[in-house]
This record gives C-alpha cells, sequence and structure tokens, in this order.
C-alpha cells in the first residue's frame, strides 16, 4: 500500500524543488514562503475541507482495493 502523501492532503503545504530550498536558508524574513492562496479564508477552508475529504476518500478506496486483493 502507498502511504505518500496525495496531492489533495498537501494542497496547503510548500513543496519547494532543491534549488528553492537553498535560497530559503539565506531568506531570513521569509519572504519565500508561498502557499496555495485563496481570496478569503472561508474560500481557503472551504477548499482545504474538499481537498481532505477527497484523500480520505481515496485511503477508503486505497484500502477497498487492498482488500479486495486478498
Amino acid at each position: 500500500m502507498d502511504v505518500g502523501i496525495s496531492a489533495k492532503s498537501s494542497f496547503l503545504f510548500a513543496r519547494p524543488s532543491f534549488m528553492e530550498g537553498m535560497a530559503r536558508v539565506v531568506d531570513l524574513g521569509g519572504t519565500l514562503q508561498i502557499y496555495s492562496e485563496s481570496a478569503s479564508p472561508k474560500e481557503a477552508d472551504a477548499r482545504a475541507l474538499v481537498a481532505d475529504w477527497l484523500a480520505v476518500g481515496e485511503d477508503i478506496h486505497a484500502a477497498m482495493s487492498e482488500y479486495d486483493a486478498r
């Protein structure tokens, strides 16, 4: 079973490349920290809630598939 983080459940997290990670070492002011932006906190919450439930659905589907394969 794959236990990686899906794109849906990581939508609020920054996923920097190696070069961005190196740049963050010298970014003392935190100006390179850009996350998924929304028009309002309410929209951000709604998007995060939808993403969470989609991730839960993926987990249930994966568990059911694994169970059926036995």
